[in-house]
């Protein structure tokens, strides 16, 4: 059930509110709206129609069932897109795209800062890398773990980016949450129930990508752990997903842009160098990326993809990233969004 307040309420009849759902056996998750909030009371679906009680109380516009399996992540409960706020400098959501850009993996002091430097040069607004790095090889590199963070850190530190990093399992997400500005949950992880748990009680954003083999639906579900545990600051992002196609690494779902906006209130992102495995067709999947609506783009660029330690082949060099943020400014512009 969701209680939508009356614009205007107090917070003396919002907090009673809030009360009388606990009384009930339900937990409150409120969401601010532009003109109202919004409170979500989650529980045993059983007997939700007691939660009918609470209609006539002060300050309450009505008592709203939640028809989809995804409560907080629903458009029932949030008409209007969220805005999420990553730093004092960048929110994703609205009209600006965001642009996350850098390598796959965090290698030296001196690769992270040259990318960082080159992709803030190209207007980039944040740099992503990673730290700790789940590998299907047990063999393949598996990061720098916590020099690799405090290298994101002294980037962040030159540069002012603000940097999104991955995070493999409850036990280390607390170590990457004192460093990073948003926390990433990859592919592999998408359904790794305890990890979802354990950032949504971290409360810094988190960037969650859509499973190889995962519908819109599970993807949504996926986000529920993390919107149920208080963390109200989920971003979705689609990598593609796994078909019979073997010309890209993954087949990039774009379609998934319109859905996903028919269904939540959550910021959908693109990351079209995972999708296609190729850097050669990185370019026409982000221009078409801005075309389909996505909020954000999270792109990998190297400055020297040939030696790099993990996913080379589809890192853009700093040259080839300049040139696209170029032209996606042009594509943003004709969508009435910027970059």
């Amino acid at each position: 059930m969701i209680i939508v307040m009356k614009a205007g309420a107090t917070k003396k009849e919002k907090d009673e509110v809030l009360k009388r759902i606990r009384e009930l056996g339900y937990t409150p998750h409120v969401i601010h709206g532009t003109t109202r909030d919004v409170i979500g009371a989650i529980g045993d679906e059983r007997g939700k129609l007691v939660l009918q009680t609470i209609e006539p109380m002060h300050g309450v516009e009505s008592v709203v069932p939640i028809l989809q399996p995804y409560k907080l992540a629903s458009k029932e409960v949030m008409k209007e897109s969220s805005i999420i706020r990553i730093s004092d400098s960048v929110s994703i959501g609205g009209s600006k795209i965001v642009v996350m850009a850098g390598p796959c993996s965090v290698e030296s002091e001196k690769q992270i800062i040259e990318s960082a430097e080159a992709v803030k040069k190209a207007g980039a607004d944040m740099l992503r890398g990673g730290a700790f790095k789940p590998r299907t090889s047990p063999y393949s590199f598996q990061g720098l773990e916590e020099e690799g963070l405090k290298l994101l850190a002294k980037a962040r530190e030159i540069t002012g980016l603000p940097f999104v990093t991955e995070v493999i399992n409850p036990e280390t997400a607390d170590l990457v949450a004192e460093y990073a500005d948003m926390l990433q949950i990859g592919a592999r992880n998408s359904q790794n129930f305890a990890l979802l748990k354990k950032v949504g009680q971290l409360r810094k954003p988190v960037l969650l990508k859509r499973g190889m083999a995962m519908t819109i639906q599970e993807l949504l579900m996926s986000a529920e752990y993390i919107l149920s545990e208080g963390n109200q600051s989920v971003i979705l992002c689609e990598r593609g997903i796994r078909t019979f196609e073997t010309a890209t690494r993954n087949t990039l779902d774009l379609a998934a842009v319109p859905v996903l906006r028919s269904k939540t209130h959550l910021p959908v992102v693109i990351d079209p160098s995972h999708a296609t495995g190729n850097h050669h067709y990185v370019a026409s999947m982000s221009l078409a990326a801005v075309a389909a609506g996505a909020d954000g783009l999270i792109i990998e660029v190297h400055p020297d993809p040939e030696h790099a330690s993990s996913d080379g082949p589809q890192s853009l060099k700093p040259a080839k990233f300049a040139d696209l943020m170029e032209k996606m400014r042009r594509v943003a512009a004709a969508v009435d969004k910027t970059i």
